[in-house]
């Protein structure tokens, strides 16, 4: 399983920076690679929350559909999916630092076909793209949270 992680500081308290990172129907205007954002499910953010979301990466639009699986408020929440024979789980945690929070971004993905899984190896290949898209996002989390 390869694992990804990126931390940011953000000068705002971590119950400030966990409402934005789950206002999913926000995300349009507030992260640069989210193009479009539709929530699938009615009712408050927690398990079971769907939401389908088109981003540009690599050039290319990809749509992908998200599940949270594990929500711990003001602490941090687990979105998954299933898409090209992997499974993607990516867990954004807000711990206090200071006056402000420590948001720190960790995204699993695991091969679960034999195609993806003889793909595994270009995964190295695109680790670093992925690494400076995961710190874009968190990046412009901050800059919403500190405005």
């Amino acid at each position: 399983m390869a694992c990804l992680t990126v931390t940011e500081s953000i000068d705002a308290p971590p119950e400030r920076v966990f409402a934005l990172a789950t206002d999913f129907a926000g995300a349009p205007e507030r992260v640069r690679g989210v193009k479009r954002l539709e929530l699938l499910t009615d009712g408050p953010i927690g398990v079971g929350t769907r939401w389908r979301e088109t981003r540009q990466i690599f050039g290319k639009e990809s749509t992908e559909e998200l599940e949270i699986t594990r929500f711990d408020p003001p602490r941090s929440y687990t979105a998954e999916c299933e898409t090209c024979g992997c499974r993607f789980e990516s867990t954004i945690t807000c711990e206090p630092e200071g006056a402000g929070t420590l948001v720190t971004f960790q995204n699993q993905t695991q091969a679960l076909t034999l195609s993806a899984k003889l793909m595994a190896p270009l995964g190295v290949l695109m680790a670093g793209g992925m690494k400076k898209l995961f710190a874009a996002d968190l990046a412009d989390l901050r800059r919403a949270a500190e405005a």
